[in-house]
C-alpha cells in the first residue's frame, strides 16, 4: 500500500472500488472445483526482495490506497452438515485449504433446487435404469444434487442477472448468421468543442559556441576538461566502483573506433565499414563500458543497436530481437569480458546462436583487446547530418520488435531541446535510475549529459532491488540537482523510507518522472511529495514528462524558474473517456480517472492531436486523440519498414475540411491525450495498451490499476498483473493475468478474482472475459523485471501459461452473438407436391436395386427360414467350413462346418426343451463371449422355437459397471432362461455379482459346455414368416436401451440383401472384426454365412487389446477381399500400429477390395482417411475403405458392397446445417464440413427424406429425417419404454402429402439425398445418401440444432493435449468434458482455449468445462461416445475431474 498517512489524490479512489463491490454483496459465484494434486504449485522462490512488480513493461506495483474489505462471500462455516459429508468423502475436494471447502454461499437443499429449476423453466431428467420411464430429478439413494449440482445452481443464479447491453432484434439472413453489430448508444457523449489548432512550442534559443555535433562536444570536453567526471558507476552495495572522466571517455572511444575499423578483418577485408550496424550487449550494471562502446561506434561512423543481454536461449521476446538484428544486417556484437563469460556456450566454447538470431561475432571491448590508434589516424568529426546515428529497439503490443532510426541531426536537436527545457548547465550532477540503453535514460544520462559536461550517477537496477532508497541517498550524498526516475522508484522508496531519517532532497531542482504519462504516476508523485516534503523536497521540483520511442521527448513539466505554469490536474469521467470524450467529473464519483499534466511541449516543436483511426483529422478541444509532433528532434523511420514508417513518421494532419495543417510531416507518438488549459499536455493512455470492446476504448493500465486496488497485498505476488486483449468472435476481450502469492489459499484467491471482476465491471463498465492466476515468478519477464505482455498473451493463446486458477465470464462479455433463431411457421399447402418436384427440386428419394428383378442362382431363396437353410447346407455340403475363430495369437481357436453347426444347434435345442423345459415362443438370453458357441446356441433356439436375445457378457474386472446392463436386458426382454458358459455362470452367481444386482432373481441358467449328444425329435417350423425370429437389443448413445423385433421374413430379406450387395458365395471368405451382439455386427457374425455359405473369419475386437495387428494380419494371411470392422478397431489400428511399421512388413493388404466400417453415425472422415493413408504402403487401395449405415429400425440401410461407384464426399456449410439447411460449398471454404456418403443403398431398400415436423417429403439436397422402407425393416420395438403406442410411428409412418400410401420407418437420423453425376450398376444416375447425425443426440441451443461431434471436433483441435472430448447440455448450459493427455498443470490452460474455439466456430457460450483423465468418456462397442452416461456421471459427481470451471 502507499506510504503511511498519505492523503494522496489516488488514481481511482479505493473507496470507489469499495463502493462498487458493496453493490455485489449478494451475488454468489460457484467456485471451480479442483483435484488436490493440481493444488501443488510449481515451486517458486518463497521470498525475493520487492523487485519487478509491474503491470506491463516498466510500471511499478503501485496500488491504490486503502483496502477493500467488503466480502461478497459468506464464510464457509455455515455449510450444511450433509454437504460437508459429501465433500469430505469426495476425492475432488475443491480446495486444499479446508476439507469442507465450500463453494460460495449456502447450498440449496434438493427441494429448493427443484423449485428453482422450475423457475428457470427447465426440467432436468436423469436416467436411472435407463430403460424405465423418465424419472423426476432426485431419487432416494441417488445423490445427484451433490457439489456439482449446487455449483451449477449458483451459476444459474448468477446468470439470472440481465446481461448488458440488451441484444438488438434483427432478422437472421437466410444463409449468413450475422453477428450482432453494436448499435451506437444514442445517449453516448459526443465531443462538442471547437477544432483544435496546432500548438507551437517556444523557439529554440540560440547558444553561442553550441557544438556542431555531439561528437564535437565530446572532443571538446575530452581534450579541454579531461579530469571532469562524466559517469560514476555503483556496485550492488551502493559503493562507487569507477568514475569515468571525459578524458578517459574520449581516449577509450577513440581506441575502440580505431580497433573496430582497422583491426577486425574477415578474409583480409575489413569486417566493418562506415554505416554498418553493430549490436551493443551490455548488462544494466555496466554503464561505463556501454558509454565507451556507444561513442566508439559513433566515432567510427558505425551505427550502434543497443539490446538486452540474452540470458537463456528462450528469453521472452528474444526471437524478435534476433529478427531485428538480422534485418539490420548485424554481424558483430560488442560486450564486456564478464558479460561474454556469462553467455550460454556451445560445445566449441563459442557463444551459442540464440533462437531466431543471425550468426554473430562477439567482440570484448575491455582495454586489453583495444589497439592504440596510430599517429596519423584521426576520426572524421562531421557536422550533425541526416545520416543514422543509432537505432533504438521497441517491442510492439503484438510482440514484434522494430528498430527506430535516430539521425545525428535529431540526436543533436533533442539534446538542445532537453537542455533548454530542463535548464541544464555545465558540470551539473544528475542521478539516473533508468535503463541507460534506451529512452529517457539514454537521452538524459548518456547524450544530453555529455553535451553539457554533466556528471551522471548511474544507479543499477540490481542495487534498487536490494536497496530501494539508494537513489535518494545518492541524490543526497552527491548533492545532485536533477534525478531521472520512474513512478515505481518513488513508490519503492516510500515503502523503505522509515529506516532513513537523515536524507535530504533539498539539492534537487528537477525530479524528472519519465513515466509521468501512466495513470498511476499521479498517486506516486503525490504520495512521494507527501512523505519527502519534510526532507527538503519542494513541490515544484516534480516534473512528469511524456515520451515515445518514435517522437522522443514529447512534453515535460518545467519548474517555475524556467517559466513553467502551475501544475494541472484533471478529474475525468471514465465512461466519457471510453468514447474518446473529455468531461470533467467530481472526485466523489465511482468511475473517474485523475490525471496530472506532463507539462508543455518541447522547444521548437509543433504538436496537434488527431483521430486515432483512419485519416488523421484534427480532434476537437474536448476529444481524446493521438498526440502528433513535428520537430527536428524525432525519430526518422522504422529500419527497413517503409510502409509503417510512412504511416507513423510521415502523417499529415488535416482539418475537418481535409486541408493539411502544415507542409511538414508529423510523427505519431502512440500517446493518447489532449491539450488542457495553459497549453499543458495531458496523456490518458497509450495506443499499445488500447483495448476496444464493443466500440468503447479502455486502457490496459487503467484496468490494472483497478485490479491493484482490490486488496492486492494478500493475493497478488508483488503487484504483478498483466492486462491484454484477445480477439474472440470479432471483438476484443479483456484478459487479466496475475501472479498469485505462494501462501494464498484457493478460496481467498477465488474471492479476490470475483471481486476484481466486480470492481472492473462497476468502474469501467466492461466485462473481463478471462481472469487467470499463475504461480509466483512464472510470468515471462521483460528486461527490467516487468511482465512481458506480448509473450504472456502468446502463452495464453498457445495454452502454455499453466494457471493455477481461472475464471471465465463469457456470458457477461460476449454480447454480439447472432440473434437466436426464430423457427419459421410451417410450410403451407402452397408448396404442396407438383409431380415429383418439391419447391422446384426433385423429391429426395432413392432406392437400392430391385430385389425381385435380380435373377441369381440363389438356392437359399427357396427357404423362408434360416433354420431350414442350415439344415439344407448340413445335408448338401456337410464339411464346408462356415466359421473360423481366431485367438489373440492369430491361431485358429475353433471352427464350425455346416454339419458341426447343425449338430451343436440340435444339442442346444434338446437342452432347452429337456433341462430348461421351455415352450415355443419363450425368450432365451445368450450370454457368450464372441465365438462359435454364440452362433450355435442362436440356431439351437430357432430349432427349439425359442426367441434368442444375444447379450454381451459382463466384464469380470468391472462387474459393477457391466452387470446391471446384462440384468436389464434379461429383465426387459422377459427371458425365461439364460444360456452361457461355465465360467460366466459362476460369475453371474458370484459374491461380487451380488453386490451389483440381485442374483436371486436370475431366470434358469444353463451352461452349454457339456451337453448330452441327443438327436432332436423334430425341428420347430414357424407357422408364418411374420413370426418373431429374434430380438436385437442395443443401448443407444443417448443411454436408452432399445430392443427391436426381427421377423423370420425380415431376417431372410436382410441376409439376401447383404449377399447381393457384397456378392457373397460359398467360395468367398470374409473377415469380421466386430462385436456380435446387435445390429449389422450380429447379422454378419451369426446370420450371413449360414444364408450365403461363405466362410467367415471371426476376429473378436477384444483380442486386439493384446495383439493390435491381429485383424490386419488375418486379412493379409487369408487374402480376404471383403472385411468389416468398427470405428474403435480402426482407431486402435491407426494409433497402435502407426509407429510399429517394422512388425508390419509381413502384412500385405493389396487383396482388400472393400473394408467397411459398421456404424450408426455420420462417417468419420478424418479417421477413415488417416487409416487409408497409414496403410497405403501395405498395399491398401485408397478406394477400399467405406462405411455402412444402419439404425434401430433397419440395421442395414447402406453398405458399399463390391460394385458401384466409389463413395462421394461433399462439403456443406456448418452454419446452414444449424438452421436445418444444406448449403454445398467448396472444399476449404470457411465453416465447411466434409460429409462422406454412407455406402450404397442396399437392394430392396427405399429411402426418402421427410421434414422432421410436417412429415412432408423434401427436395434433393434438403436436410430432413431419413425414412426407410424395406422388407428387412424391424417390425417394432420390444418394450422400449413400456409404451409402444408412443413409438408406433417409428415403424409405421406415412408422409403427410405426396405418396401417402407407403409405410415407412423413421430412422431418427438427419441426412439428405443428392443425385450425383455418377452412374450406378443399372446405368441410372447414382443417388448418394449423406448421414448428418442422430436427432436424439442433437443439442437445441439458441433456437439452432447442433451436432455434438462438430463442437467436439473443434475442441479437440484447440490444444495438443486434448485427447478426446464430449459435449452435452445441462439445463440450458453447454457442458464440455475434455480428456487431458499431458501433465495436470496444463489442465487450466484448456479452459480458455475451449471457450474461445466454441465461441468462434459455433457462436455458443460454454457453461461448464470439465477436465478429466484419459479414458473417462464412456465409449460403446461401436466406438460411439455415450454422452448421456457421461452426463449422469457428471451430475452424480462420479468423474473425479482434474478441474471443473464454471464460466460466468
Amino acid at each position: 500500500m502507499l506510504g503511511a498517512g498519505s492523503a494522496a489524490q489516488n488514481y481511482v479512489h479505493t473507496e470507489a472500488v469499495q463502493a462498487a463491490l458493496a453493490k455485489y454483496k449478494e451475488r454468489k459465484m460457484p467456485m471451480p472445483s479442483k483435484r488436490r494434486s493440481v493444488l501443488v504449485h510449481s515451486s517458486v522462490e518463497t521470498y525475493t526482495p520487492p523487485d519487478t512488480s509491474s503491470a506491463s513493461e516498466d510500471e511499478g506495483s503501485l496500488r491504490r490506497q486503502g483496502r477493500i474489505t467488503s466480502t461478497p462471500f459468506q464464510s464457509h462455516s455455515n455449510a450444511e452438515p450433509w454437504l460437508n459429508r459429501v465433500i469430505q468423502g469426495s476425492s475432488t475436494s475443491s480446495s486444499a485449504s479446508s476439507t469442507s471447502s465450500h463453494p460460495g454461499g449456502k447450498p440449496a437443499a434438493a427441494s429448493n433446487l427443484m423449485a428453482h429449476i422450475h423457475n428457470v423453466e427447465t426440467c432436468i431428467c436423469v436416467f436411472i435404469n435407463t430403460w424405465q420411464i423418465m424419472h423426476p430429478f432426485c431419487l432416494a439413494g441417488v445423490p445427484v444434487n451433490s457439489r456439482v449440482s449446487s455449483k451449477i445452481q449458483q451459476l444459474l443464479n448468477t446468470l439470472k442477472r440481465p446481461k448488458r447491453p440488451p441484444l438488438k432484434e434483427f432478422f437472421v439472413d437466410d444463409f449468413e448468421e450475422l453477428l450482432e453489430v453494436q448499435q451506437p448508444d444514442p445517449n453516448q457523449p459526443k465531443p462538442e468543442g471547437n477544432q483544435m489548432n496546432v500548438l507551437k512550442g517556444e523557439p529554440v534559443s540560440v547558444v553561442t559556441n553550441w557544438p556542431p555535433s555531439l561528437l564535437a562536444a565530446l572532443q571538446r570536453w575530452g581534450t579541454t576538461q579531461p579530469k571532469a567526471p562524466c559517469l560514476t558507476a555503483l556496485d550492488t552495495t551502493g559503493k562507487a566502483v569507477y568514475t569515468l572522466t571525459y578524458g578517459k571517455l574520449w581516449s577509450r572511444s577513440l581506441k575502440l573506433a580505431y580497433t573496430l575499423l582497422n583491426k577486425l578483418t574477415s578474409r583480409n577485408e575489413p569486417l566493418l565499414k562506415p554505416g554498418d550496424r553493430v549490436a551493443l550487449v551490455f548488462p544494466n550494471s555496466d554503464p561505463v563500458m556501454f558509454m565507451v562502446a556507444f561513442y566508439g561506434c559513433l566515432l567510427a561512423e558505425l551505427i550502434p543497436v543497443p539490446i538486452e543481454v540474452p540470458l537463456t536461449r528462450k528469453d521472452a521476446g528474444s526471437q524478435q530481437v534476433g529478427f531485428l538484428l538480422g534485418s539490420c544486417g548485424v554481424t558483430l556484437a560488442l560486450t564486456t569480458d564478464a558479460c561474454q563469460k556469462g553467455l550460454p556456450k556451445a560445445q566449441t566454447g563459442e557463444v551459442v546462436t540464440f533462437k531466431g538470431w543471425p550468426r554473430l561475432i562477439w567482440f570484448v571491448i575491455d582495454g586489453k583487446h583495444l589497439a592504440k590508434p596510430t599517429k596519423d589516424w584521426h576520426p572524421q568529426l562531421r557536422d550533425a547530418s541526416a545520416e543514422i546515428a543509432y537505432i533504438e529497439y521497441k517491442t510492439s503490443k503484438e510482440g514484434s520488435t522494430v528498430g527506430i532510426t535516430i539521425s545525428h541531426a535529431s540526436m543533436l536537436a533533442h539534446c538542445h531541446a532537453l537542455t533548454q527545457a530542463c535548464g541544464y548547465s555545465e558540470a551539473e550532477t544528475l542521478t539516473n535510475v533508468l535503463d541507460f540503453k534506451r529512452d529517457a535514460g539514454l537521452w538524459h544520462g548518456v547524450l544530453t549529459s555529455v553535451m553539457n559536461r554533466m556528471h551522471v550517477i548511474s544507479i543499477p537496477y540490481a542495487l534498487m532491488k536490494v536497496n530501494p532508497l539508494s537513489w535518494i541517498q545518492k541524490v543526497c550524498s552527491y548533492k545532485a540537482r536533477v534525478a531521472v526516475v520512474k513512478s515505481r522508484d518513488m513508490h519503492w522508496s516510500l515503502l523503505a523510507q522509515r529506516d532513513q531519517r537523515d536524507v535530504s532532497l533539498s539539492s534537487l531542482r528537477m525530479l524528472i518522472v519519465a513515466d509521468g504519462a501512466n495513470p498511476w504516476s499521479i498517486s506516486s508523485c503525490d504520495a512521494f511529495l507527501n512523505v519527502f516534503q519534510s526532507r527538503g523536497l519542494r513541490p515544484e521540483v516534480i516534473c512528469p514528462c511524456a515520451s515515445s520511442s518514435e517522437a522522443l521527448t514529447v512534453a515535460i513539466r518545467r519548474p517555475p524558474e524556467l517559466g513553467g505554469p502551475p501544475p494541472g490536474k484533471a478529474v475525468l469521467s471514465m465512461n466519457c473517456l471510453s468514447y474518446g470524450v473529455i468531461r470533467v467529473d467530481t472526485e466523489e464519483k465511482l468511475s473517474v480517472l485523475t490525471v496530472q499534466d506532463v507539462g508543455q511541449i518541447m522547444p521548437g516543436a509543433n504538436v496537434c492531436v488527431v483521430k486515432v483511426d483512419g485519416t488523421p483529422y484534427l480532434c476537437k478541444a474536448d476529444e481524446v486523440g493521438e498526440i502528433c509532433v513535428n520537430s527536428g528532434a524525432t525519430g526518422m523511420a522504422y529500419f527497413g519498414l517503409v510502409g509503417i514508417t510512412k504511416n507513423v513518421f510521415e502523417a499529415i494532419p488535416v482539418t475537418a475540411t481535409g486541408v493539411p495543417v502544415s507542409d511538414q510531416p508529423f510523427t505519431r507518438t502512440g500517446l493518447l491525450g489532449f491539450v488542457g488549459p495553459d497549453y499543458l499536455v495531458f496523456v490518458v493512455g497509450k495506443l499499445d495498451g488500447l483495448i476496444t470492446v464493443s466500440g468503447r476504448r479502455h486502457n490496459a493500465d487503467d484496468v490494472v490499476a483497478t485490479a491493484l486496488a482490490v486488496e492486492p497485498m494478500k493475493f497478488v505476488y508483488r503487484g504483478r498483473i498483466a492486462v491484454f486483449s484477445v480477439t474472440v468472435l470479432h471483438d476484443d476481450r479483456i484478459v487479466l493475468v496475475a501472479e498469485q502469492r505462494p501462501d494464498a489459499s484457493e478460496e481467498d484467491s477465488f474471492q479476490w478474482m470475483s471481486r476484481v471482476l466486480q470492481a472492473i465491471d462497476s468502474i469501467h463498465q466492461v466485462g473481463v472475459y478471462c481472469l487467470a492466476l499463475v504461480p509466483a515468478n512464472t510470468l515471462p519477464k521483460a528486461p527490467l523485471g516487468g511482465i512481458h505482455i506480448s509473450e504472456t498473451k502468446q502463452r495464453f493463446l498457445e495454452g502454455a501459461l499453466h494457471p493455477c486458477n481461472v475464471l471465465m465470464c463469457p456470458h457477461t462479455c460476449v454480447t454480439n452473438l447472432p440473434k437466436p433463431r426464430q423457427k419459421q411457421p410451417d410450410v403451407g399447402p402452397a408448396s404442396m407436391i407438383v409431380g415429383n418436384l418439391v419447391a422446384g427440386k426433385r423429391i429426395a428419394q432413392a432406392s437400392g436395386r430391385d430385389v425381385t428383378q435380380l435373377e441369381d442362382n440363389d438356392q437359399a431363396r427357396k427357404f423362408l427360414y434360416l433354420a431350414d437353410v442350415l439344415q439344407w447346407r448340413a445335408q448338401t455340403t456337410p464339411d464346408h467350413p462356415l466359421f473360423l475363430l481366431l485367438n489373440s495369437k492369430g491361431t485358429v481357436a475353433s471352427t464350425a462346418s455346416c454339419m458341426q453347426l447343425h449338430k451343436r444347434a440340435e444339442r442346444v435345442a434338446v437342452a432347452l426343451m429337456e433341462k430348461g423345459r421351455l415352450n415355443v415362443g419363450d425368450h432365451v438370453a445368450l450370454v457368450y463371449p464372441p465365438g462359435v458357441d454364440l452362433i450355435a446356441t442362436f440356431y439351437g433356439c430357432l430349432y427349439a422355437g425359442c426367441i434368442p436375445v444375444t447379450v454381451r457378457p459382463p466384464h469380470a474386472q468391472s462387474l459393477t459397471a457391466t452387470l446391471p446392463t446384462v440384468r436389464m436386458i434379461v429383465e426387459v426382454s422377459k427371458s425365461a432362461c439364460i444360456l452361457t458358459t461355465q465360467v460366466i455362470t459362476k460369475l453371474l452367481k458370484s459374491k461380487e455379482a451380488a453386490a451389483a444386482v440381485d442374483i436371486k432373481t436370475w431366470p434358469t441358467i444353463l451352461d452349454t459346455d457339456d451337453m448330452p449328444k441327443k438327436k432332436l425329435a423334430n425341428i420347430f417350423r414357424p407357422t408364418s414368416p411374420d413370426m418373431l425370429a429374434y430380438l436385437d437389443f442395443s443401448v443407444s448413445t443417448t443411454g436408452i436401451l432399445a430392443g427391436v423385433k426381427m421377423s423370420h421374413a425380415a431376417t431372410s430379406a436382410l441376409c439376401r440383401s447383404i449377399k447381393l450387395q457384397c456378392e457373397l458365395y460359398p467360395s468367398r471368405q470374409i473377415a469380421i472384426c466386430l462385436d456380435p451382439y446387435c445390429g449389422l455386427g450380429f447379422a454378419l457374425w451369426c446370420l450371413c454365412s449360414v444364408y450365403s455359405g461363405h466362410q467367415s473369419i471371426l476376429v473378436p475386437p477384444l483380442e486386439l487389446e493384446s495383439n493390435v495387428s491381429l485383424w490386419l494380419s488375418a486379412v493379409s494371411q487369408y487374402k480376404v477381399r471383403v472385411t468389416f470392422c468398427s470405428y474403435s478397431v480402426m482407431e486402435m489400428c491407426t494409433k497402435g500400429l502407426g509407429t510399429q511399421t517394422d512388425m508390419l512388413r509381413v502384412i500385405n493388404l493389396s487383396c482388400v477390395r472393400t473394408c467397411m466400417v459398421v456404424a450408426e453415425e455420420r462417417p468419420r472422415i478424418a479417421l477413415t482417411q488417416s487409416f487409408s493413408k497409414l496403410f497405403k504402403d501395405l498395399g491398401l487401395s485408397a478406394r477400399a475403405v467405406s462405411t455402412t449405415f444402419g439404425c434401430r429400425v433397419n440395421v442395414a440401410i447402406c453398405l458399399q458392397g463390391t460394385a458401384g461407384p466409389d463413395p462421394t464426399t461433399v462439403y456443406v456449410d456448418m452454419r446452414a446445417l444449424r438452421h436445418d439447411r444444406v448449403r454445398l460449398v467448396e472444399r476449404g471454404s470457411p465453416h465447411s464440413l466434409p460429409l462422406m456418403e454412407s455406402g450404397k443403398i442396399l437392394p430392396g431398400v427405399k429411402v426418402i427424406i421427410a421434414h422432421t415436423e410436417t412429415k412432408g417429403p423434401l427436395g434433393d439436397s434438403h436436410l430432413g429425417e431419413i425414412w426407410v422402407s424395406s422388407p428387412h425393416n424391424a417390425t417394432g420395438y420390444y418394450t422400449v419404454y413400456g409404451e409402444e403406442a408412443l413409438h408406433a410411428d417409428h415403424f409405421t409412418a406415412r408422409l403427410s402429402f405426396g405418396d401417402t400410401q407407403t409405410i415407412w420407418a423413421r430412422t431418427g437420423y438427419l441426412g439428405f439425398l443428392r443425385r450425383t453425376e455418377l452412374t450406378d450398376a443399372s446405368g441410372e444416375r447414382h443417388d448418394a445418401l449423406y448421414v448428418v447425425g442422430s436427432l436424439d443426440e442433437t443439442l437445441e441451443l439458441r433456437g439452432m440444432r447442433y451436432h455434438p461431434i462438430d463442437i467436439e471436433t473443434s475442441v479437440i483441435r484447440a490444444h495438443k493435449s486434448i485427447a478426446e472430448c464430449a459435449v452435452f447440455t445441462w439445463t440450458n448450459l453447454l457442458v464440455v468434458v475434455v480428456e487431458l493427455e499431458g501433465s495436470e498443470q496444463e489442465a487450466l490452460d484448456l479452459v480458455a482455449l475451449v471457450t474461445n474455439v466454441v465461441l468462434e466456430e459455433h457462436y455458443l457460450i460454454v457453461g461448464v468445462v470439465v477436465i478429466v483423465d484419459p479414458g473417462v468418456i464412456p465409449i460403446n462397442s461401436r466406438g460411439e461416445k455415450q454422452r448421456m452416461h457421461l452426463r449422469d456421471g457428471f451430475l452424480a459427481d462420479q468423474l473425479d475431474p482434474i478441474y471443473v470451471a464454471y464460466n460466468m
